[in-house]
This record gives structure tokens, C-alpha cells and sequence, in this order.
């Protein structure tokens, strides 16, 4: 093991190649298109659903967003969504239910250290900057638009 130190970058980087695990892509991608399709088309499923029984458009965008969020939190309640979430990879994520599991799994995590520094402090660690920047941003163009308006 001690021969292993002096390497240089390159030597360094044939070692690793070796020892890594190899990434099967296409089985990834694979999973990971069926099911990131496979949420997205319960959720459209349950719009469908909502709008045959006469709910607006709108109205039932709503109702299946807000499924689509529970049933991604009670599956990681349940610990299948970190089972599915290893099949799947990106799939599981970039959906609105990995939002609600990024949530949801450190809130679970953290309960043990009570509802104030455990639970309330570390509920949005993963999500938290998404929601910051994502609303900063929102505002900022928002403000822009708004100036540009106001204006012409």
C-alpha cells in the first residue's frame, strides 16, 4: 500500500479507473425514464380523474399536485421511497414527489432530537436552498417585470 503514495496524477487516475465500480448508463437511464414517467403520468391521471368529475383545469392541477406531494412523503414515511429512489436514481427526484421526500427523509431523520432543534431545524436542510433561491429569484424577476411595466 505504501508504493501507492508517490503516484503521480496520472498513475493516480489508472488506480482509481480499476478499482471503481462501473456505472451500468443505459440501465440507469432506462429506470430512470420509466419512473420519472411512470409519477408523471399519475399525476396526470389524477388530473384526468379530477377533471372528468367536472373540477376546472386548474382546480385539479391543484388536487394532484398536492397527492402527488403526499403520497411522495408518506412513501418515505414508510421507507419506500429511498428503496425506489436507488432503482430509479434521477428519476425519483425530479419529480414533485422527490421534492416532498427532500423534506420529508431529513425531518424523519432528525425527530429523535425533538420538534424544535431536530425536527423544525433540519426539516428543510436539502430542500431549504432551493426554496431560497428559487424564491429570491422569483422575486427579483419579478420586480424587474414589474419596473419594465411601469415604465412602457
Amino acid at each position: 500500500m505504501n508504493e501507492n503514495i508517490a503516484m503521480n496524477d496520472e498513475e493516480y487516475s489508472d488506480y482509481v479507473e480499476q478499482k471503481a465500480k462501473k456505472s451500468p448508463i443505459a440501465k440507469n437511464i432506462f429506470w430512470a425514464f420509466l419512473v420519472g414517467g411512470l409519477i408523471c403520468m399519475i399525476g396526470q391521471l389524477i388530473a384526468d380523474i379530477c377533471m372528468f368529475f367536472s373540477i376546472s383545469k386548474e382546480d385539479s392541477s391543484t388536487i394532484s399536485t398536492i397527492i402527488l406531494i403526499f403520497l411522495g412523503a408518506f412513501l418515505t414515511a414508510i421507507n419506500v421511497y429511498s428503496r425506489l429512489g436507488k432503482v430509479a436514481g434521477a428519476g425519483s427526484t425530479v419529480p414533485i414527489t422527490g421534492f416532498s421526500n427532500s423534506i420529508v427523509a431529513p425531518a424523519i431523520e432528525f425527530k429523535m432530537e425533538g420538534y424544535i432543534l431536530g425536527l423544525g431545524s433540519n426539516m428543510f436542510k436539502v430542500a431549504g436552498p432551493v426554496l431560497v433561491y428559487g424564491i429570491t429569484s422569483s422575486v427579483i424577476i419579478g420586480f424587474i417585470y414589474w419596473l419594465i411595466k411601469l415604465f412602457m
